[in-house]
C-alpha cells in the first residue's frame, strides 16, 4: 500500500470511529434511491424527524422563544448526518461532541438571558470542507493537507458563531474543487440521495448531499435554492481554496437550502454581523430591504419584465432542462409577467475565456498539492492538468483582465440595450444551470452554463422545478451538434437513466443585486408551487 493510501484509511478509519454505534444503520439498502431511509432507521425519533424536516426560519423562531432547545435540535442534525454520511458517503469531517457542547452552552445562555445570542441561535449548519474551524482539518480534497489541524477560521465561521449557529460536519468535496462531481482519494464519490448513480454536482456535493438528501449545480442537482452572491457581498477570507490569490475571477461562498426564505435568513444574519470590518474585500452593503420592496410593488402592479434563454449556443441542453425553462416561462406568462427572449452575448467567448483563467498558472498549484502526497490525479480534473497547456505571463495576465472587464462591460450594455428595446427595466434573466439534470457519474462535460455567469460576476439564484419524465422528455434525434463537446453531451442522454432526476433553473440579476433577484427567484418557487421538504 502506497503511503498516501495509508494515510487517506487512517482518515476513514477516524472518520468512521465518530459515528456512536448506536448511530450505525444495521445494512444499507439495496436500492437505488435513499429519499425514504432517514425515518425507517429507528435511529431518530418522531420529534427528531420533525425537526430535521422543518425550515431554518421555523427553527430559529422556535429556538429564539424557548420553544426548543438547541441541544436538542442539534442532536437530531448529528443523528441525520451520521445517516446520510453512511448512505451517500458526504463527510470529510463529523463532530458531534463538539456541536452538543456548543448547543449546551447556547442553552445555558438562553436560560439566564431568556433571549437568543443572535439570529442563527441554536440552529445547526453543515460546513463545506472549505471553511477553516478551529482544531479541525481541513483537507479540500488534497491527502496532503490530512492531519494538520487549524488554529484560527474562516470569517464566515466566525460570524456564523456569533450569530449563535451550531457546526457538527464538514462535508466533502472534489480533489481540487475544480468540477462539478464530488469525489476524492480520501474518501471516494459522494452520491446523490435521490439516485446513487447521479452525482450529486460540485464542487459543494457533500453539501448538496446534505441538505438535499460551487453552489448553483449542487442545488440544481439536489432540488434545492442555492445562491452565487456577486463577489463582495458575503465574506471568504481565511477560506481554503486551490489558486489562491487568482484574483481574476473571485470565489465566492453562498447558501444551499430548503428555501429561498431560509436563504434570506442566512444573508441577513451574516450582514447583521457587519463582515466588511472582518474582510477588506467585503462592500459596506447592509441587506436593502428597499431593493425587495422595488420587486414586490412590480409584483402588486405591472408585474415583472424577465428575459430567458434556454440555449446558449455552446451546448443544447437535454430536454428535461428545456422543459424546465418553459415550464418557468409559460407560467410567468400565465400570472401577467412579460417575458422576452434574451439572446445570450458572446456566451462562447466568455466560457473560452473562463477556462483560459482558470489554467492560467499551467496548473501548477493544483498539481503541486496532488503531488505532494504522491496520489493520483482524480479522472474528472485531467483536462485542468493537461502538460500541454502553458502558463501566462504577467503581462498576459493583465491582458485577460481587461478582457474580462471589456466583456463585463459588454453585456451590461447588452442589458441596457434590451430595456431602451421595451422601454422599462429587465428584472432578470431566466437560464439553465447546467445542461443536463441530476448527471450520471463521470459525465459532467460543460460548465458553460454557470462559468460564463461567474465571468460577469452576476448574482444568480437556483430555483428548483421538476423532475425528468422519460415519458414526456424524448431524447432529441434532430439535433445537428454544435461542436463535439455538444455531440457527447447529447449522446450521453437516456430518457430511462434519467427519469426522476431533478431540474432547475438559475435566475439571473446584474451585479450585486441578490435581494432583487432573491425576491424574483422566490416568487417563481411560489408559483411553481416547489414546497420543498428535507
Amino acid at each position: 500500500m502506497a503511503e498516501w493510501e495509508k494515510i487517506a484509511a487512517d482518515k476513514r478509519v477516524r472518520l468512521e470511529k465518530t459515528i456512536p454505534p448506536e448511530w450505525k444503520l444495521k445494512g444499507i439498502p439495496d436500492s437505488d434511491s435513499f429519499l425514504v431511509v432517514p425515518a425507517q432507521t429507528g435511529i431518530l425519533s418522531d420529534a427528531e424527524l420533525a425537526i430535521t424536516e422543518s425550515s431554518a426560519t421555523d427553527l430559529v423562531a422556535k429556538l429564539a422563544s424557548g420553544e426548543l432547545k438547541a441541544v436538542d435540535v442539534t442532536l437530531a442534525f448529528c443523528k441525520r448526518a451520521a445517516i446520510a454520511h453512511q448512505l451517500v458517503n458526504c463527510s470529510l469531517e463529523f463532530f458531534p461532541e463538539l456541536a452538543l457542547a456548543q448547543a449546551r452552552d447556547l442553552d445555558v445562555y438562553w436560560e439566564q438571558n431568556k433571549k437568543p445570542v443572535g439570529p442563527l441561535h441554536g440552529l445547526p449548519i453543515s460546513l463545506k470542507d472549505q471553511f477553516r474551524v478551529k482544531g479541525l482539518e481541513t483537507s479540500m480534497g488534497y491527502i496532503s493537507w490530512l492531519n494538520k489541524y487549524e488554529t484560527d477560521e474562516s470569517v464566515m465561521v466566525t460570524l456564523l458563531r456569533k450569530a449563535g449557529a451550531v457546526f457538527y460536519v464538514k462535508t466533502s468535496v472534489p480533489q481540487t474543487l475544480m468540477c462539478c462531481e464530488t469525489i476524492n482519494n480520501i474518501i471516494g464519490r459522494t452520491l446523490n440521495p435521490r439516485n446513487k448513480n447521479w452525482s450529486c454536482g460540485g464542487s459543494s456535493g457533500g453539501e448538496g448531499a446534505m441538505v438535499g438528501g460551487s453552489i448553483r449545480v449542487p442545488s440544481a442537482f439536489n432540488f434545492l435554492y442555492g445562491i452565487r452572491p456577486s463577489h463582495g457581498r458575503m465574506p471568504y477570507a481565511r477560506m481554503a481554496n486551490s489558486m489562491e490569490g487568482q484574483e481574476t475571477v473571485h470565489s465566492v461562498t453562498g447558501p444551499i437550502a430548503h428555501s429561498a426564505a431560509d436563504i434570506r435568513l442566512f444573508l441577513t444574519s451574516i450582514l447583521s454581523e457587519e463582515p466588511w470590518k472582518y474582510d477588506s474585500k467585503v462592500i459596506p452593503l447592509e441587506w436593502r430591504a428597499h431593493e425587495e420592496a422595488i420587486i414586490k410593488n412590480k409584483l402588486q402592479s405591472g408585474g415583472l419584465t424577465i428575459g430567458f434563454y434556454n440555449c446558449d449556443g455552446v451546448v443544447l441542453p437535454h430536454p428535461p432542462i428545456l422543459r424546465g425553462v418553459e415550464t418557468v416561462v409559460s407560467t410567468l406568462k400565465k400570472n401577467g409577467h412579460e417575458v422576452v427572449e434574451w439572446p445570450p452575448y458572446k456566451h462562447d467567448y466568455a466560457v473560452d475565456l473562463i477556462s483560459a483563467i482558470y489554467t492560467s498558472d499551467g496548473g501548477a498549484d493544483v498539481r503541486r498539492d496532488i503531488s505532494a502526497s504522491g496520489e493520483p490525479v482524480i479522472s474528472n480534473i485531467t483536462d485542468l492538468l493537461d502538460p500541454s497547456i502553458q502558463a501566462v505571463d504577467m503581462v498576459q495576465l493583465w491582458d485577460v483582465q481587461l478582457q474580462k472587464w471589456r466583456y463585463q462591460s459588454e453585456y451590461l450594455e447588452k442589458w441596457r440595450e434590451m430595456e431602451v428595446k421595451l422601454g422599462k427595466e429587465l428584472d432578470a434573466i431566466i437560464a439553465p444551470v447546467t445542461a443536463t439534470a441530476a448527471v450520471r457519474h463521470n459525465q459532467f462535460r460543460y460548465y458553460g452554463y454557470a462559468s460564463a455567469i461567474n465571468l460577469l460576476d452576476f448574482t444568480s439564484v437556483v430555483v428548483p422545478v421538476t423532475f425528468a419524465d422519460k415519458g414526456v422528455d424524448v431524447k432529441n434525434e434532430g439535433h445537428a451538434p454544435f461542436s463535439e463537446v455538444d455531440r457527447l453531451v447529447q449522446a450521453e442522454y437516456d430518457p430511462e437513466a434519467y427519469h426522476g432526476a431533478p431540474v432547475a433553473v438559475q435566475v439571473i440579476g446584474r451585479r450585486l443585486s441578490e435581494e432583487r433577484t432573491l425576491a424574483i427567484a422566490e416568487e417563481i418557487g411560489r408559483l411553481l408551487g416547489n414546497v420543498v421538504t428535507p
